[in-house]
């Protein structure tokens, strides 16, 4: 089957990135990828400094995900779409998951914040498994999914062939435009894919936004940790790979002894 993986610019806006979750998931679509991922915190954007973001009210929220789930369906796709999230307890970043008939599934929020983040959001306290159009799948975001690999090992070992990941890493003001995916020279975040990927057996799906001095490329790992497709650096667009699931065996994950590393 085919994931897609969606590398749009910061929004300005709410509306800016619903027009932009919009023309890449029909992006997508047409190429017949059957889910794609967004980047961290894509609605209403990801609070870092550079960039005003818009302080989106509980019910603007919500208004934007009943247009996503309408998206969704209208180009029969499921989309990963990570938001900012009200709760009674306080704001979450979370992804919500959305099948392609416009059914809202879930969400995983993120649990393991960056101590950065800690003014913003409280972090979450459970992990999800979602299944769309067959593919079962986790999702960890960003700096969980690049410090903590529990967080993926916990999908692999309960029978996700994908982690998909989304992630914010790099700027549009300063920074350095990388030319070689994985070099030697680049933050280790590449790196940090590949383990993921290989250390569990599994598809380890990473989307990143299409900064113009990004620190990493929205990318698709194998099971045998090796990149099988990347989106080029500072490119808005959608990165649609194929899979096959059964390669996706889960095996090194499977033989994890749990019983012999206690706390």
């Amino acid at each position: 089957m085919k994931i897609a993986l969606a590398s749009p610019p910061v929004p300005s806006s709410v509306n800016d990135g619903l027009l932009w979750l919009e023309r890449l998931s029909k992006e997508a679509a047409a190429q017949q990828a059957k889910i794609v991922c967004f980047p961290e915190s894509y609605i209403p954007g990801y609070p870092l400094a550079e960039y005003a973001v818009e302080e989106a009210s509980a019910e603007k929220l919500q208004s934007a995900l009943n247009q996503a789930c309408t998206i969704a369906s209208e180009n029969k796709i499921a989309i990963i779409l990570p938001m900012d999230w009200y709760t009674p307890k306080g704001l979450l970043n979370i992804a919500h998951v959305i099948s392609g008939t416009g059914e809202l599934l879930g969400y995983q929020s993120k649990n393991q914040l960056d101590p950065t983040e800690d003014a913003r959001w409280i972090p979450g306290t459970t992990r999800n498994i979602f299944e769309a159009d067959g593919l079962k799948f986790g999702i960890t975001i960003c700096h969980e999914g690049f410090r903590y690999p529990e967080s993926v090992r916990w999908a692999a070992r309960r029978g996700a062939k994908v982690v998909f990941h989304p992630h914010f890493a790099g700027s549009d003001r300063t920074g350095i435009l990388p030319t070689q995916w994985g070099s030697m020279d680049n933050p280790y975040y590449e790196k940090a894919m590949m383990m993921r990927a290989l250390e569990n057996t599994i598809y380890f799906a990473s989307a990143n936004y299409a900064f113009r001095y990004p620190e990493s490329a929205s990318s698709v790992l194998g099971p045998d940790g090796g990149c099988i497709g990347y989106q080029p650096y500072g490119k808005p667009g959608v990165l649609v790979t194929e899979i096959d699931p059964l390669l996706a065996t889960g095996l090194l994950a499977e033989r994890f002894k749990p019983l012999l590393v206690k706390d």
